[in-house]
C-alpha cells in the first residue's frame, strides 16, 4: 500500500476518535460537574476518605490550576486535584478525586501494572523526545534511518500506553467501590461517577489505538 493510503486508512480513523474521545469527556464532566453530590463532601475531603479507608498514609493532598489536571504522583507522594474538583461537592468531582485515590492505594498495595507503568516513565520521556526527529526526518524526508527510529520509539509508547490501560481501569473501579462502600454517596448517584470515569477511561483507549496504528504505520513504511 501507499505511504498516503496507508494514512487514510490506519492514522485518520485514530484522530477522529481521539478527538471524541476528548468531546466526550469535557461534554460528560461539564454536565455532572454540575450536578452536587447530596452529602456536600468536597473532591479532597472524599480522596482523603478513601485512602484513609484503605489505610494509606503520607500522601499530600494539594490544589492546581488548569482544567482537569488532575493526577498521582507516585514519586513525591503526592495528589494532585484542579481546583474545581478539589474544592468542588459534584459527582464529576467526587469521581475524579475518588479514581487519583485509587492510584494512591495501587501505590501502597504494590499494585504490578503501576509499578511496570513507573519503570516505564525514563525511557518513555526520551521516546517522546524523540518524536520530533521522526516526523521531520523520517516522514517529512523520507530517511529510512529515521523511520526505523520512529517504529521503536513508538513501541516503547505503545507498550506504554497499554500499562496505563488497567491501571487506570483499575483506579475507576477503586473509586466506585470506596465511594458507595464508605457513604460518600448514594447507589443511585453512581451514574453520574460512572459516566464521567468512563468517559476519562476513553482518552486512555483512544491514545493506545493511536499509538498502535502509529506503530504499524511506521513499520510497514519501514519494510517498502
Amino acid at each position: 500500500m501507499e505511504g498516503m493510503t496507508l494514512f487514510l486508512v490506519l492514522i485518520v480513523p485514530t484522530i477522529i476518535l481521539g478527538v471524541y474521545a476528548q468531546h466526550k469527556v469535557t461534554s460528560t464532566y461539564n454536565k455532572w460537574v454540575k450536578v452536587p453530590s447530596r452529602g456536600g463532601i468536597t473532591g479532597r475531603e472524599a480522596a482523603d476518605a478513601v485512602m484513609r479507608k484503605a489505610g494509606v498514609s503520607g500522601v499530600d493532598i494539594i490544589e492546581t490550576g488548569g482544567h482537569l489536571t488532575d493526577h498521582y504522583d507516585p514519586i513525591h507522594k503526592r495528589l494532585v486535584l484542579s481546583s474545581e474538583n478539589f474544592h468542588g461537592t459534584s459527582l464529576a468531582a467526587l469521581g475524579v478525586a475518588a479514581h487519583e485515590a485509587g492510584h494512591a492505594i495501587q501505590h501502597k498495595v504494590g499494585y504490578k501494572a503501576l509499578k511496570a507503568r513507573m519503570a516505564l516513565v525514563p525511557v518513555t520521556g526520551i521516546a517522546s523526545q524523540m518524536l520530533p526527529f521522526v516526523i521531520i526526518g523520517g516522514l517529512v524526508f523520507n530517511m529510512l534511518g529515521l523511520i526505523q527510529l520512529g517504529v521503536l520509539v513508538y513501541l516503547v509508547l505503545t507498550v506504554f500506553q497499554l500499562v496505563t490501560l488497567p491501571v487506570e481501569f483499575d483506579a475507576s473501579r477503586r473509586a466506585k467501590q470506596e465511594l458507595v462502600g464508605i457513604g460518600i454517596i448514594d447507589q443511585d448517584e453512581m451514574v453520574g461517577v460512572s459516566k464521567t470515569l468512563n468517559a476519562a477511561a476513553l482518552t486512555y483507549v483512544a491514545a493506545f489505538v493511536s499509538s498502535l496504528a502509529n506503530l504499524v504505520w511506521l513499520f510497514l513504511l519501514s519494510r517498502r
